[in-house]
């Protein structure tokens, strides 16, 4: 639950409405969660998201006329801060790097168990990054491949705030999260991954995130 004590505003936009009713329903639940609108497309969708910043949006990858990746990128375009989770069928390497890539704050898979979803969106909803659990094996995998230039001589270049900030990204915390944390302005934490980011030779957060657990520097 916020600090404020409302409950976290989610917005669904997926084109299946027996799926945003099931989500719905499953949310209504929850005393600290609660759906707020739902769009079929991503038109819709982002007219909602500006109008009502909500505090989570879980968006459907495969969308008719404008997909999901397309959408995240609008939204996103649109300095829409909420943070958004992709939630979708497909486990390709592919789909999972290009949304994170372009700004998704999580990647969920539509097989999960319903009890399952409510705790990530709760996680998502305050800041925190979901990914399913399958799916982190992959995307390490894949940035194994990527990356290889990545190794400790780069992390031994960090300054010891940007070594902070490492470790609270690969606790999947958010930039106001970990400003708040450490007592400095989401605008200083902005820089600081910016710096981090060129030096490790990654291209985002999430694989920033990745690559630390990998390297178990999210330990101690």
């Amino acid at each position: 639950m916020s600090e404020t004590d409302a409950p976290a505003s989610v917005l669904l936009i997926d084109d299946h409405p027996l799926l945003r009713q099931g989500i719905k329903q499953l949310v209504e639940m929850e005393e600290d969660m609660e759906v707020i609108g739902e769009a079929s497309n991503a038109h819709d969708g982002i007219t909602l998201a500006l109008d009502s910043e909500p505090d989570l949006i879980l968006l459907d990858l495969n969308m008719p006329e404008i997909n999901g990746i397309e959408t995240l990128k609008r939204l996103r375009a649109e300095n829409v801060g909420s943070r958004i989770v992709i939630f979708t069928v497909s486990d390709h390497e592919d789909d999972v790097v290009a949304a994170l890539r372009a700004g998704a704050d999580g990647y969920l898979l539509k097989d999960m168990e319903p009890e399952d979803l409510v705790p990530q969106l709760r996680q998502a909803a305050v800041g925190r990054m979901v990914i399913s659990d399958r799916l982190t094996t992959l995307l390490a995998e894949a940035l194994r491949s990527q990356k290889p230039e990545a190794t400790g001589a780069s992390y031994d270049s960090l300054t010891p705030r940007e070594k902070d900030i490492l470790k609270l990204i690969a606790e999947g915390l958010s930039n106001k999260m970990i400003g708040r944390k450490l007592d400095i302005s989401d605008g200083t934490v902005k820089v600081h991954v910016k710096h981090l980011l060129k030096k490790l030779n990654l291209r985002s957060r999430v694989e920033v995130a990745v690559w630390a657990v990998e390297e178990g520097l999210h330990k101690g």
